[in-house]
């Protein structure tokens, strides 16, 4: 539980870009396994992904008390991601009105009463770093692109074209909110809300492309298996690129590791790895291969 307070204490600072303060899920914090918290200022966000003890809980809606007179923090959610729609509630203040994450001068709309996922990825952070420093005068295709944080990120870059592709229509109608509310012309931006392997066709009239990232759900019922999906995706790759087009492929699942994304690629010929692109320090895993792994690959003809 001190873990927790004194990551609190050292990282939710006004003005602070949007982070994690306590990954517990990276098994290097023995007893916290379950725990996530974060930062969007003024808002705290706890995670919990087991049923705690009742002692245990007991004690964090204690402690946590001490930040009630703090006023860098307006918001503490807790949110219990182990129970059927994930529900929240607050241990300080009262959600209402619009909240952002920032990150390196741009907004996103942030979802604390949404089911599990609030609209924002913090540990795609470095591969938002890497897309901004080699997109300017490429075409993008962001696969499975949420509420498109990376369309954002490429654009404001400089990207010539971006197709973002996502079939959840509201998340990628809050993409089109995440762009107005940092001032990007959507002209060169596209949100097709379609299902990604019905909708091939469609997605290559828009190509090549130059640049893709395919940043899929471990698994989604009904909809994507990365065990048994991601190798479909992987396959379409080569009539969709240019010329020594560069993917950005990202897997999240605890259940598969790198060695099974590079196979993937291998199996499908025609790329070379470029770079592992590694979490933001605030995610330590015990082990790689159980956390986020993002790999780029580069098309070789």
């Amino acid at each position: 539980m001190q873990r927790i307070i004194q990551s609190i204490h050292q990282g939710a600072k006004a003005g602070v870009d949007a982070c994690r303060l306590c990954h517990g899920r990276g098994h290097g914090l023995p007893g916290l396994e379950f725990v996530s918290v974060d930062w969007f200022s003024p808002v705290l966000l706890i995670s919990l992904y087991k049923q705690p003890a009742a002692e245990w809980l007991e004690q964090l809606r204690s402690e946590i008390g001490v930040f009630n007179k703090q006023p860098n923090i307006k918001n503490i959610i807790l949110q219990h991601r182990y129970l059927s729609g994930a529900p929240s509630e607050n241990l300080k203040g009262d959600i209402q009105g619009d909240y952002y994450a920032e990150e390196k001068g741009l907004k996103f709309h942030l979802n604390f009463k949404a089911n599990q996922n609030i609209g924002f990825f913090l540990d795609m952070a470095n591969c938002r770093q890497v897309l901004r420093e080699h997109v300017e005068g490429k075409s993008v295709l962001n696969l499975f692109a949420y509420t498109c944080a990376f369309s954002v990120v490429a654009t404001e870059a400089g990207a010539t074209k971006v197709v973002n592709v996502d079939m959840a229509k509201g998340a990628l109608n809050t993409g089109r909110r995440n762009h107005q509310l940092n001032n990007i012309d959507t002209r060169p931006v596209s949100f097709l809300g379609h299902d990604i392997f019905k909708s091939w066709g469609k997605i290559r009239k828009y190509g090549p492309y130059d640049r893709v990232i395919i940043d899929p759900p471990s698994f989604q019922a009904g909809s994507f298996n990365a065990r048994k999906d991601y190798q479909k995706i992987v396959r379409k790759l080569p009539g969709l690129l240019s010329a020594r087009a560069q993917v950005i492929a990202c897997l999240n699942s605890p259940d598969l590791d790198f060695a099974f994304l590079r196979a993937l690629f291998s199996e499908a010929g025609g790329f070379v790895e470029k770079q592992v692109i590694s979490t933001p320090p605030s995610f330590p895993e015990a082990d790689a291969d159980k956390g986020l792994k993002t790999l780029i690959f580069e098309a070789s003809r």
